[in-house]
This record gives C-alpha cells, sequence and structure tokens, in this order.
C-alpha cells in the first residue's frame, strides 16, 4: 500500500527502502559517480520492460512486425537489441565481464536509437567498477516493477528514478542542487501556473523535474501526455545526459538541447515563445559573461550587471514568453531588493512595465544546494489575460517563509495541504473569486503601495503581521496577572542566587 509522505506525494512505500540497500552496495564510491551507474540501470530495466511488453504483444497479434524497429518507433517504445535486454544482463549478473556487457548493451542501444546517441553511460567496465556489485545492483533493479502492466511499471519505474534522483542530490549537498530541484517547490510553481496545454519551457532544466511535474498535472486534470510541447536547454553535459533519460523513462517526448555556452551566450531556441516557463536558474551567478552581451536584444528592462545573473534570467525569460505567457523563476531573496550595480532600476522597470504577477517568500531549508533564503517570482507577459480577470496594476505577494515541515535535520519541504493553500490563493486572486487578504500570509498590493516602498518586493513589507487570536482577557487583568508573574520569578531567582552564594562559600570561594 502506498505512504503518505512527508512532501506530500504519495509515496511507492518501497523507494527508500530500495534507495537504502542500494546506497549499501555503493561501498566506498562518491554518490555523484555512483549516481550514474544506478539511474544508468534504472533506465536501461526501464526501456527493456518496455520493449518487452510490446514484443509479446506483436508476437501474439503481428509476428512479423515483432523485430520490426519500426513498429517500435510507431508506439514511442525504443528498439532494443538482444544483446541489451535486461533478461539478458541478468542471466549473466554474475560473470565477472558484466561491466563491460552493459557498456556494449549501452552503445548498441545507442547506435539503433539516435534520440539516446551520447546519453547513456558506458563506463561500467572501468576497472574501479566493483563486478560483484554491479551484480547485485541489477539483481535488485530486477524486482522494480515485476509482473506490472506497462503503464503501471512505467509508473513505478519513474518514481523509483525520480526519488533516486532527489536522494543523490541529498548526498551530494551544494553539487546535487545543480541537477535537482526539490519536488515540493516545482510542485508549487506547476500547480499555479497550470500548465495544462500548450509549449513549456526551461533555459537551465536541470534533470528535468519541472517537465515531470507539468506532465504529471496534465494528467492528473484528464489531460493526455503530448498536450504539452517540451522544450529545454541545459549547458552541463553529465545533468543533460540525466533530464533525457529521466523524460524518456517517463515515455516523455522532448526537445532538450546541450552546448557548453548555456542560453545567455548560445540560444538554442531564439524564435521559441512559450506558453509557460518554469525555471530554476543558478543563484547570484557572478561568471555569466555578461560583459560580453551589453547591447543584446532580450534586455528590454535595463542591462543586467556582469556580476550577478538574477536579472538576466528574469528578461530572458520575459523575452521567452508568448504574449500570453506565464512564467515561474526560482531566484535569491536578493533579487527582491537589491539596488546594487543597478538592479533596483531593472525591477523598477519591470513593476512599471506591469510584468509582475506573485511574489512568494520560501521557507528556508528547502534547497540541497544553498542555505540562500530562496523566492519566487511569477511573470505574466499580459495581466489583461482574457482567460483571467484584468490584474493590472496589482501584484500578489505571499509570505510562505513559515510554512514547510522538516524532514532531516537539515532540509525541510511543503506539504501537500501547504502547496495547495499558496495555489488556491493565488487562482483566487488570479480569478477574482472570493479572494481576501490574510494578514501575515498574502496581500494584493496596487503598484502605488509597491513604489510608495521604493520598488522592493518583498512581501513582508505588505503583508503585515498575522491576526492574535483574542483569548477573551481584559487588559488590566493580564496586566495584573502578568505583573504578579514577572515578581513571583523575580523573588524565586533571588533565592536561587543566595543558594549557590552560600553553596560557594561553603567550598571557600
Amino acid at each position: 500500500m502506498a505512504k503518505a509522505a512527508a512532501n506530500g506525494g504519495a509515496t511507492l512505500g518501497f523507494e527508500a527502502d530500495l534507495f537504502r540497500t542500494a546506497d549499501k552496495l555503493r561501498g566506498n564510491m562518491e554518490p555523484s559517480d555512483y549516481k550514474h551507474v544506478a539511474l544508468g540501470l534504472i533506465f536501461l530495466k526501464h526501456i527493456s520492460d518496455s520493449f518487452d511488453t510490446l514484443h509479446s504483444k506483436l508476437l501474439a497479434e503481428y509476428p512479423e512486425g515483432a523485430e520490426d524497429p519500426d513498429e517500435y518507433a510507431a508506439e514511442n517504445v525504443f528498439w532494443v537489441p538482444k544483446e541489451a535486454r535486461w533478461s539478458h544482463l541478468q542471466a549473466t549478473a554474475k560473470q565477472s565481464d558484466i561491466g563491460k556487457q552493459i557498456d556494449e548493451a549501452m552503445l548498441a542501444i545507442e547506435k539503433v536509437n539516435p534520440s539516446l546517441k551520447g546519453v547513456l553511460p558506458k563506463d561500467y567496465g572501468r576497472p574501479s567498477l566493483n563486478a560483484v556489485m554491479l551484480g547485485e545492483l541489477i539483481d535488485l533493479i530486477s524486482g522494480i516493477a515485476l509482473g506490472k502492466e506497462d503503464e503501471a511499471a512505467r509508473d513505478v519505474l519513474g518514481r523509483v528514478y525520480e526519488y533516486f534522483l532527489g536522494q543523490f542530490a541529498g548526498s551530494e549537498g551544494k553539487r546535487g542542487g545543480e541537477f535537482y530541484t526539490p519536488r515540493s517547490v516545482v510542485r508549487v510553481m506547476v500547480e499555479m501556473l497550470e500548465p495544462q496545454k500548450g509549449r513549456v519551457y526551461d533555459p537551465c532544466c536541470g534533470s528535468g523535474g519541472m517537465f515531470v511535474q507539468s506532465e504529471k498535472f496534465v494528467e492528473a486534470h484528464q489531460g493526455r501526455i503530448g498536450d504539452i510541447a517540451i522544450y529545454g536547454q541545459e549547458s552541463n553535459y553529465t545533468t543533460w545526459r540525466l533530464a533525457k533519460m529521466n523524460l524518456a523513462v517517463r515515455g516523455i517526448d522532448a526537445d532538450i538541447r546541450w552546448n557548453s555556452e548555456g542560453s545567455f551566450h548560445k540560444n538554442e531556441l531564439p524564435d521559441l515563445r512559450a506558453d509557460f516557463i518554469l525555471a530554476n536558474p543558478p543563484f547570484n551567478i557572478s561568471d555569466w559573461g555578461g560583459e560580453r552581451l551589453r547591447e543584446d536584444a532580450r534586455w528590454k528592462y535595463g542591462i543586467p550587471p556582469a556580476g550577478n545573473a538574477n536579472f538576466a534570467w528574469l528578461q530572458h525569460i520575459l523575452h521567452h514568453l508568448a504574449p500570453n505567457g506565464t512564467a515561474g523563476v526560482v531566484l535569491a531573496n536578493g533579487s527582491m531588493s537589491s539596488n546594487q550595480s543597478g538592479e533596483g532600476e531593472i525591477r523598477k522597470a519591470m513593476i512599471d512595465g506591469d510584468v509582475i504577477d506573485c511574489m512568494i517568500a520560501l521557507p528556508g531549508q528547502l534547497f540541497y544546494s544553498t542555505q540562500i533564503p530562496a523566492c519566487l517570482w511569477f511573470l505574466a507577459k499580459n495581466k489583461k489575460n482574457a482567460r483571467f480577470r484584468d490584474r493590472r496594476g496589482e501584484i500578489l505577494f505571499i509570505d510562505a517563509r513559515k510554512l514547510g515541515v522538516l524532514v532531516d535535520r537539515t532540509r525541510r519541504e511543503l506539504t501537500d495541504e501547504e502547496i495547495a493553500q499558496i495555489a488556491d490563493t493565488y487562482h483566487r486572486w488570479r480569478e477574482g473569486r472570493d479572494y481576501q487578504d490574510v494578514p501575515g500570509f498574502c496581500k494584493s498590493a496596487e503598484l502605488e503601495l509597491v513604489k510608495e516602498h521604493g520598488y522592493v518586493l518583498t512581501p513582508g513589507r505588505y503583508v503585515g503581521a498575522a491576526e492574535q487570536e483574542d483569548d477573551g482577557e481584559l487588559f488590566p487583568d493580564k496586566m495584573a496577572r502578568l505583573a504578579a508573574q514577572w515578581r513571583d520569578q523575580q523573588a524565586e531567582a533571588a533565592t536561587l542566587d543566595a543558594q549557590i552564594e552560600a553553596n560557594l562559600k561553603t567550598l571557600g570561594f
């Protein structure tokens, strides 16, 4: 039976045990290396299972097509050569050359599936990788989704892959945050933007979590995978490979581009105008090469400082929005108030341009990569969008800093109920149905008020303090009670001081 997780989503119940077992097999290998070993094998199991399911169906219904790669391509299933099928690897898992066999399987799959070229890990045969460990890991992964139908198996393997990604991110600490955005943060963004149909883009897509959650949202609202078209770019080649595998495990077709120069300097999708953009750019990047882009057409609201890319990301994202597009962006809290190097002027121009829809202050300890407090910017190209009410001249502020539950000693996650509370507040405000300001939590502010606050976008400035519940005690009575309590505490403290002094004298001090 599925268990309720602290992070809100239903878990499989066994994935934590599965990860602990897999992690024990890691031995002294660094998590950053082992991540690719384990995730590569999970991916191989997934595509092999999908192949076997369709292969059996074709053998029963259309035997002559069972060995025709085109039949598999038509069903969006990867063709898996005989020597690369999981059953073959499982049968030879205890052989000393299993690492070499896995490498050959990965190469064979890439050779016949051009979309996977350069994606799969192929260093299982290196001498430092223990063959016994590989065999045990194959045995462990062999039990995932065993006996389930194709769609159920795909979901199980996809969720295991996602869970492992999160756990490896935690193990790697700061480095882990480079490829993984915490699931609860992504869910807030997706639930607020509701990407049900259209083009979804992430200019720094990491391992693809934004896309996975967007597809989950579509399915949960009776849509179809394929109702959204997915586009992304990633500058880290290793992370790009993780994203390609993550999406393939989910059966998600996507156009994810890689180049080492990144979205600022080599924009792979210059003509794309997306209906939804979700992004978690690296915070406060100082070496983004801004001095080489001073005249770029994307800087509609001002030239971003060469020493910080935050406002370059915001303007890159606005540039890529469709006329009625909306975006959610994770940034460091400093972006809401900084006036350094012209950032305040860019923020002012964006506020005056009325492209900021909502600002959310997040709780601390949400991210693997940093303890820097973070916030969410929600941008709208057209706040008079006919789908919703006319929100021109207004910004919604939400202060969520007191939300979240600790899931371990260092990290916090938002619960299902808290994610729903935040998203519902935004939807009520956006749609004009029964929205009310809640002191200490949310405030709909007119731009004039924002201007009075010096164009600072920190929600705490606007939402005020939470109302204190009236305990019914009259003020004079409360003061008399508190004064008496204070005097009693003072008398008790004096008695303790006297006892300590007497004990010190007894000891000769």
